[in-house]
């Protein structure tokens, strides 16, 4: 296969510049760059839908419009059932919060003892204080950039509309892409093209089967051990599940959550072995199967791009941290000059 090789060498100092003007510019740009992400992804998950309605004679722009239309109506059926048992659960949260309050009163008393403790140890009379740099809590961190909700719903409110115009200016985008490289680089850009978005697409879609796959046994799981609201929190701790390394934590949140005051500890032990059981179950067994093919990033660089994308966007940055890493990966592989980069992110 052609390679993409550069006609005279660099110097490593014009390389971190260019690293580095890269990093500035996505900082500085991260709420553009999430809007188009995010549309690059939707526009792959419903490539299939699209070409399934064009084998019925549908036009394409049709076609796409009726995959947006229809994904949209679900994700609002979504919100408005997932809103409505958050009603109701608020609702029977004082039905049993003072047996949550009891089984945290020990906490919180060995909270209020330290707090006494520094107290008494402390010395406010002291002047000579240093002043000292506050360090970002991981919550912080994770809502950087988030702005406030006006901002979010502005941002989201653009990516249906891209994803649509992705879909219908599938074929002219791509070839237009492939245009803008010289012609003797053009069939390695093609090639290089349709590897990441069959990587993206089976990303998209493996994740979402292994998502609906770890919630509904994660409902049937939880309805038999009777937890409060278990089809709505096994849906939620399902998909929480997928959360790169952060998963096993989150998806442990909803159901010890509802299921305090009303499991005993032998239940919520069947819980939480439960949700780490799934976990590895996805990690070792679903994730192989469905993506191993087309993502081939070893751990450590999976771990590197959450923190660095996690660090740059927040939680923006870790959702899109493993895709981004497996396209530029596949960049490296037919670029000659990164193609040691890529060996280091593979496995």
């Amino acid at each position: 296969m052609e390679t993409l090789e550069a006609t005279r060498p660099h110097h490593w100092s014009l390389t971190l510049l260019g690293m580095g003007l890269i990093i500035v510019i996505a900082y500085y740009g991260e709420s553009v760059f999430a809007v188009v992400f995010f549309a690059i992804l939707l526009s792959f998950m419903l490539s299939p839908v699209v070409q399934a309605l064009e084998y019925l004679h549908l036009p394409r722009a049709l076609a796409a419009l009726v995959s947006v239309v229809v994904l949209l109506a679900m994700l609002y059926g979504i919100t408005v059932a997932s809103y409505n048992q958050a009603i109701i659960f608020a609702d029977n949260v004082p039905k049993y919060s003072e047996k949550i309050r009891s089984i945290l009163q020990p906490f919180q008393q060995e909270a209020e003892k330290l707090e006494k403790t520094r107290e008494v140890v402390g010395t406010p009379e002291d002047t000579n204080v240093v002043p000292v740099r506050q360090v970002q809590t991981w919550p912080e961190v994770l809502t950087h950039g988030a702005g406030t909700l006006t901002d979010i719903v502005l941002a989201a409110s653009f990516v249906p509309f891209l994803a649509y115009f992705l879909l219908t200016w599938h074929s002219h985008a791509r070839s237009a892409t492939v245009m803008l490289f010289p012609l003797h680089y053009r069939h390695t850009a093609f090639v290089t093209l349709g590897l990441i978005g069959k990587m993206l697409q089976s990303f998209i879609v493996g994740n979402l089967l292994i998502g609906l796959l770890i919630s509904g046994i994660s409902v049937a799981i939880f309805g038999l051990l009777h937890v409060p609201f278990f089809y709505f929190v096994g849906f939620l701790s399902g998909f929480l599940s997928l959360v790169p390394y952060l998963g096993v934590v989150l998806a442990m949140g909803p159901p010890i959550l509802v299921g305090l005051g009303q499991l005993d500890p032998g239940g919520l032990l069947l819980v939480v072995l439960c949700v780490v059981g799934l976990h590895l179950l996805a990690l070792n067994v679903l994730y192989p199967k469905l993506l191993g093919s087309r993502l081939r990033i070893n751990p450590l660089a999976v771990t590197l791009a959450l923190l660095f994308w996690g660090a740059l966007w927040g939680a923006v940055g870790l959702v899109l941290a493993i895709p981004i890493t497996g396209a530029i990966k596949i960049v490296f592989d037919h670029v000659e000059s990164m193609k040691p980069y890529a060996d280091w992110l593979g496995e």
